[in-house]
């Protein structure tokens, strides 16, 4: 049993001691504002003019080309009213690093940026020609003056009044690179048969943070060559109520393309999307300019002219190739036919090409395991400067153990208990779906005595109906396979809508009912875009509108009501066979359906392709479809917490998510959808609950399968068509949208969002509730979540000053590890023995909670491994081993994966009784709030722990609901290109709790009487 855990996070032992470095710094000259801004606005309608310089990709250039060079933002505008924010500088470098840009270098570089602001379609005019070379002159005549800034403090802050520490925004930037240089500059790190150097790569002046790679390794694994680094990410972050700030290092892998098709003879590069490659000199890019090991990231693009692939021309690739100093710079076409030629050691430019998962199997596994993070880590922690340590070591919370929720069953040991153990939990289906028909209008025949429920099951193969059909049986427990076997093939094939092979099973709980209909006339297939329609988006939006309305309509003849919600397993074949883009009709197919009251879940066609849905496992695809479909309908069960009298009886649980929507109309700007989900226990208890979601326009709380169902209209865009039906127009078409216009749509976002959290927690008041929120999610939309701006037991909703939270309210926020937001970690284990991955409720030692990090409101959560992942915690990715039968053998080749550690903050609790209010009656204690957090990732119907809390998962499911359309009323109107995705990880019931660190989301229905959404353990 892992005791404590260990956190790859660190901070500074004493405020009272900080950490400071020299710098010489360069402040931008703002007098070349006005100038080069005409050279940008050049031929640009007015309303088009761009009111600041795109020196995005100067910066980054600048920090590949110059060695040691830091590279800060420049101010931009606030969101809302306020001061503009004014940077101090534009570029750091360190006070004992030679001059980065001496001599005229600084002038070579100014001028190869100048020629990527020219609008290309006016580069011919004379009068933009003379401007340009009025700008190189001045360029080229102002010198660069460096300034002396001594004693840079990189880690210590000011507070918030919530008492989280503020770091200054050059911060983020300075105190990672100069720990970055630090672990640069150690030995290499030495492994079994080579060793580790590590370099620098160029971050952006946004990107906050600093990275390290490894030169690439090679491994044979099949009888191939894989290639591979090792990376090495280093971030500074801040905690909820810590007077700190912490600096993370994230260990991960990065794999390089490096095996071309057969049939092109060149790497199979993603269609439409640009692809990162790694470049790296042998000599320094400009003449006079210090050497550097700091390579330069830049990306491939389709050529549409030539059908070929070129450098992007608005990236530092764009800058560099101009420049054209350091020899042989790649040519993409050699770059892609013969990529191993370009990586490694060798003359010239060295090239490698990022692997990414559309290229298809790589066999270099990714990601590490703990114990080879911890012994990385520990080479590198020889870096940190005095007075910065490791922060302290975590240990079990309260529910020693896991800290699993009371109604969570032992896994069934022999054959015997697994299949009592399906036996029991069928029942339980069956019974909830017998109270859900009976109080939520799921009855197919509401005058019958017994409860009725129809499910369809919409099939596109005989094979996976067969599937389909004994699953669903097995699903909920029901004898003999409903008549199907008494039905011969033609009878399934010759199926229509209102003449549906039916089949039938009569239980004690209920009537269940299987409709089983054909996808035919090609209502399952690919959507046809009409190559007439030059907008890439129009034509996506018609083919999704004409399948959505037919698809609706083809159900509706088979008596779908939108009243009554149902539920539907589609069978679609793998999304790869749609190899055109915007072609797959998974989400026209979903929209369809819920337009006809019907909930979906998929089921991929199966195939003996690899990485396709294997014949072997269309059984176990099918029973989980089921089972997640079951689940859409609300048979769910609650995580009862362990803490008996430390909650408030009857806490029920509210989930805020924002989802997104891609395709806001011509302007092709973002926006978000707040939804909420609440979850309330029911007396009877043993997991029994009420679900429901946030209905904004009734301002009530509807069964969840009509909130899901509900949020299809929420999707769609009621907008004027740019153009006329089938008009002609190209991308140039579209306006541009500025930086302020983005900064005033998400001002407006905010605002509707504040209005939602008003009406959704007026609904709330008089039971306690604890309300849980994701970091990473909500925050920008509802900057209260903000570290900075968080204060305990407080809440802000919009421009009012934060104030109490009601007396029944408790506010949760939970963070997970996106944006290498929580650290990295492992459990730590006896002397000699690997580090391992243990699951549990972290707490921090009370006496360590003095020391910065806040014990009494910050605790963290880690899950169990799931069985399809039993690897072995001290997998060692670089080592090549002999094995015993006397071979030389590697595990590159095997994928690690690591559950994600949770945070999880109480930002707002009732820590003393107030005699006058009516609740609480005891003081609430923030660890045992964060426990039943924790326990709400142990679901007992899920066959493995959630990424998320029960009621944001839920939450989150309304992703799938809420896509990218067009109103139906307004046919012509464009879609942006790009505009539907792969569903969200929250979609499946193998929910991702964790994965591998890879260097490289109809209208309301009133409410019924007494609707309850019941599940049954």
């Amino acid at each position: 049993m892992y005791r404590e855990i260990r956190r790859s996070a660190y901070h500074l032992a004493d405020p009272m001691t900080p950490w400071t470095e020299d710098y010489r710094a360069l402040r931008f000259p703002e007098r070349w504002q006005g100038r080069l801004l005409a050279l940008h606005n050049h031929g640009r309608p007015e309303t088009e003019w761009q009111r600041s310089l795109p020196t995005r990709n100067l910066d980054t250039a600048l920090q590949t080309l110059a060695p040691e060079v830091i590279v800060r933002p420049r101010a931009r505008p606030p969101i809302g009213e306020g001061p503009v924010p004014l940077e101090d500088f534009w570029m750091y470098v360190p006070a004992n690093a030679p001059d980065p840009l001496p001599g005229r270098a600084g002038a070579h570089v100014l001028n190869a940026w100048l020629r990527t602001i020219v609008p290309r379609r006016y580069e011919r005019d004379p009068e933009l020609r003379a401007l340009l070379l009025r700008c190189s002159d001045e360029l080229t005549g102002t010198p660069l003056s460096w300034e002396s800034v001594p004693r840079v403090d990189l880690l210590g802050t000011p507070h918030t009044d919530g008492g989280t520490a503020a770091p200054e925004p050059r911060q983020f930037q300075l105190a990672t690179d100069a720990l970055a240089r630090r672990i640069r500059d150690l030995e290499p790190y030495p492994f079994e048969g080579g060793e580790l150097r590590f370099r620098a790569l160029p971050r952006g002046p946004r990107d906050q943070g600093a990275e390290l790679m490894s030169q690439p390794l090679c491994r044979t694994i099949k009888r191939k060559e894989w290639w591979f680094s090792i990376t090495l990410n280093i971030s500074l972050h801040t905690a909820p109520f810590a007077s700190r700030p912490r600096l993370h290092l994230h260990w991960g892998v990065r794999r390089w393309a490096t095996h071309t098709r057969s049939d092109t003879g060149r790497l199979p590069l993603p269609y439409g999307q640009s692809t990162t490659v790694h470049l790296r000199p042998k000599i320094p890019w400009l003449p006079g300019v210090p050497a550097t090991e700091r390579g330069a990231l830049a990306r491939l693009r389709r050529d549409r002219a030539s059908e070929g692939f070129t450098w992007a021309e608005n990236d530092p690739a764009g800058i560099l190739h101009q420049l054209s100093v350091v020899g042989r710079f790649p040519v993409p076409d050699r770059l892609l036919a013969d990529p191993t030629d370009w990586i490694g050691d060798g003359p010239g430019v060295r090239a490698a090409v990022v692997h990414s998962n559309h290229m298809g199997v790589h066999e270099v596994g990714p990601g590490l395991m703990p114990h080879q993070r911890s012994q990385l880590t520990a080479w590198a922690e020889a870096a940190l400067p005095a007075g910065v340590v490791r922060l302290p070591d975590l240990v079990r919370g309260r529910g020693k153990g896991v800290g699993a929720p009371a109604n969570r069953r032992p896994k069934p040991v022999g054959e015997q208990a697994k299949k009592a153990e399906e036996v029991r939990a069928a029942l339980a289906r069956r019974r909830a779906l017998a109270v859900l028909a009976d109080r939520t209008g799921l009855m197919s025949e509401p005058a019958a005595e017994q409860p009725h429920v129809t499910v369809r099951l919409l099939w596109q193969t005989a094979e996976l109906r067969r599937h389909a059909v004994r699953e669903f049986a097995r699903t909920l427990g029901l004898d003999g396979d409903g008549g199907a076997n008494d039905l011969p093939d033609q009878v399934f094939d010759d199926a229509r809508p209102g003449q549906p092979a039916v089949l039938v099973w009569r239980t004690p709980e209920l009537v269940v009912q299987l409709r089983c209909l054909p996808l035919t006339d090609g209502l399952g297939d690919r959507l046809v875009l009409d190559p007439a329609v030059r907008r890439k988006g129009e034509r996506v939006a018609r083919a999704l509108a004409a399948r959505r309305r037919e698809l609706s309509g083809w159900l509706r003849a088979d008596g779908a009501d939108p009243s009554r919600p149902g539920l539907a397993l589609v069978e679609i074949a793998h999304r790869s066979t749609f190899r055109e883009a915007g072609s797959d009709p998974k989400f026209a197919n979903r929209l369809g359906c819920a337009d006809a009251g019907v909930l979906t879940q998929f089921v991929v066609t199966p195939s003996g392709e690899r990485g396709i849905a294997n014949a072997d496992t269309v059984e176990h695809r099918a029973h989980h479809a089921w089972l997640d479909g079951f689940r859409q309908l609300g048979v769910r069960v609650l995580p009862e917490h362990t803490l008996g009298g430390d909650l408030p009886d009857g806490l029920q649980y509210a989930a805020l998510w924002m989802v997104k929507r891609r395709k806001d109309g011509p302007t092709r700007l973002p926006r978000h959808l707040p939804v909420a989900v609440l979850v309330t226990p029911l007396p009877e208890g043993g997991g029994l609950c009420v679900v429901r979601g946030w209905d904004d326009d009734t301002r009530t709380w509807i069964p969840y399968p009509h909130f899901l169902l509900g949020l299809v209209k929420k999707a769609e865009i009621n907008q004027s068509a740019p153009d006329e039906p089938g008009s002609a127009g190209t991308a140039d078409d579209m306006p541009r949208i500025t930086a302020k216009a983005r900064r005033t749509n998400l001002s407006e976002q905010r605002k509707e969002t504040a209005r939602f959290l008003q009406r959704m927690l007026h609904s709330l008041r008089n039971h306690p509730t604890a309300l849980i929120t994701h970091a990473q999610n909500s925050r920008s939309h509802w900057p209260w979540l903000q570290d900075g701006q968080i204060e305990p037991d407080m809440i802000r909703i919009g421009h009012a000053p934060p104030g109490g939270i009601d007396d029944e309210l408790r506010l949760v926020r939970v963070r997970g590890r996106a944006g290498r937001e929580t650290a990295q970690w492992w459990g730590l284990a006896e002397p000699g023995k690997a580090h391992g991955q243990p699951a549990g409720f972290w707490a921090v030692r009370p006496s360590d909670g003095a020391h910065g990090d806040p014990g009494e409101r910050v605790f963290h959560s880690s899950t169990e491994r799931p069985g399809t992942f039993a690897i072995s915690p001290a997998l060692d990715r670089l080592a090549a081993r002999v094995n015993a039968a006397g071979n030389l053998t590697s595990q590159a080749g095997t994928g690690a994966w690591n559950p994600t550690l949770v945070e999880i903050a109480v930002l707002g609790c009732h820590r003393e009784c107030d005699v006058e209010l009516p609740a609480p009656t005891v003081p609430d204690e923030p660890e045992a709030i964060a426990l039943a957090t924790h326990q709400l990732r142990m679901a007992p119907d899920y066959p493995v722990a959630l990424s998320l809390p029960l009621p944001l998962h839920l939450a989150g499911l309304a992703q799938a609901y809420v896509l990218p359309t067009v109103a139906a009323d307004e046919p012509g109107a464009e879609a942006a290109d790009g505009d539907v995705e792969p569903e969200p990880p929250y979609e499946r019931a193998e929910s991702s709790q964790g994965g591998p660190d890879v260097g490289d989301p109809p209208g309301p229905v009133a409410e019924p009487e007494a609707p309850v959404e019941l599940s049954l353990r």
